[in-house]
């Protein structure tokens, strides 16, 4: 499980990932950048170039795993904040060709490579061995993708929506206090105000 920098690890990480592994004859032809990119920044940019921006535009609870105690080695854990990450993968290109292509590759490498691990998460968000975050196509309904780009200043690109689960974090670890000393008290006579006279 993770610390508070993981929801940003997660995707820095797919942003890498991507970026990385874009082979050589679509790099030639259709030169392009990968970025993770903030409310503010698409609010603020009207044309990436040829770009593929990953955009986080929902984090929430994951239904499934809310409030389940988490096991390791036996051992039960406390239980962690389990999340969903809900992200708009956006594909910007100066023609339908070069739009289309980049549109296909993304999905063809993260139809391929769904699990993300340890060994290619960022180590930002203190990733432990046995954490898996899934990367799957999200359904969303016409409407809901409209409404969303209507908050968004540029004007609607291709967009490929997809959710990362479960992501966790740890709780705090509370320290441990100090030792508590046990106190046993003694029975004795008991002194009534008219005899201390």
């Amino acid at each position: 499980m993770a610390g508070v920098y993981s929801i940003y690890s997660v995707g820095d990480s797919l942003i890498t990932f991507l970026r990385n592994t874009y082979p050589e004859p679509l790099r030639s032809e259709y030169p392009c950048e990968f970025r993770l990119v903030s409310s503010g920044e698409l609010s603020e940019t009207e044309d990436f170039g040829t770009a593929v921006t990953l955009y986080l535009y929902r984090v929430e609870n994951d239904a499934a795993t809310r409030n389940m105690p988490y096991s390791r080695g036996g051992k039960d854990l406390e239980n962690p904040l389990s999340l969903a990450l809900h992200y708009l993968l956006v594909i910007w290109g100066d023609s339908a060709l070069a739009e289309h292509t980049i549109a296909a590759w993304t999905m063809l490498q993260l139809h391929q490579h769904p699990i993300f691990d340890k060994s290619n998460l960022s180590s930002s968000g203190d990733w432990d061995p046995g954490d898996r975050i899934h990367i799957v196509p999200m359904e969303m309904s016409n409407e809901d993708l409209m409404r969303l780009w209507d908050v968004i200043t540029p004007n609607y690109r291709i967009s490929l929506p997809y959710v990362a689960r479960v992501v966790r974090i740890d709780p705090d670890r509370i320290e441990a206090g100090r030792p508590v000393v046990a106190t046993q008290y003694g029975y004795g006579e008991i002194i009534t105000p008219d005899e201390t006279d």
